[in-house]
């Protein structure tokens, strides 16, 4: 079995998710994990999708999918980030999903940052990109509290980027 990567912050441990794991979250199971509300939150289920399938087609890339965001204090999984897939001529793109009971206590910035940040010590990306839609103020400032800049719209979706 292959190891999972773990990051550590502050409060939280991203870990990455292993492909196994991705096929029971995508049913909405819980894969042996404490999630905060019981269950993954539709993000976290659409993103063990993307990982399940890419695993699936042969093209995932271990680093470069889901992680669980785990909260230090009690060892909840409060939401899930990840990568929409390896990086791609210097650029990767990165999501979020939390729990709306874990939001507002700064652990999508802190996970965001630390996960931007290990993506550009990769030799192969200089760019972290994040869309959101105009709506989704909580996310705008999440990005730009983590260090993201605006870049020009597309396709209706703001888009933040982090640059190494």
């Amino acid at each position: 079995m292959t190891q999972a990567i773990a990051l550590d912050t502050d409060r939280l441990r991203l870990r990455e998710v292993l492909p196994a794991e991705a096929l029971e979250l995508r049913e909405g199971r819980t894969a042996g994990l404490d999630w905060l509300g019981g269950a993954p939150g539709e993000g976290s289920r659409e993103a063990a999708g993307m990982l399940a399938g890419a695993h699936a087609a042969g093209l995932h890339r271990p680093g470069w999918g889901m992680y669980v965001l785990v909260r230090g204090e009690d060892g909840l999984v409060v939401g899930g980030m990840g990568f929409h897939g390896p990086p791609e001529d210097g650029s990767v793109e990165i999501g979020f999903d939390l729990h709306p009971d874990a939001r507002g206590r700064g652990y999508a910035t802190e996970a965001l940052a630390t996960l931007a940040r290990w993506a550009l010590d990769d030799t192969g990306v200089d760019t972290v990109i994040a869309t959101t839609t105009p709506e989704n103020t909580p996310s705008q400032r999440v990005m730009e509290r983590a260090g993201f800049a605006r870049r020009p719209d597309h396709e209706g979706q703001f888009v933040y980027a982090l640059t190494g």
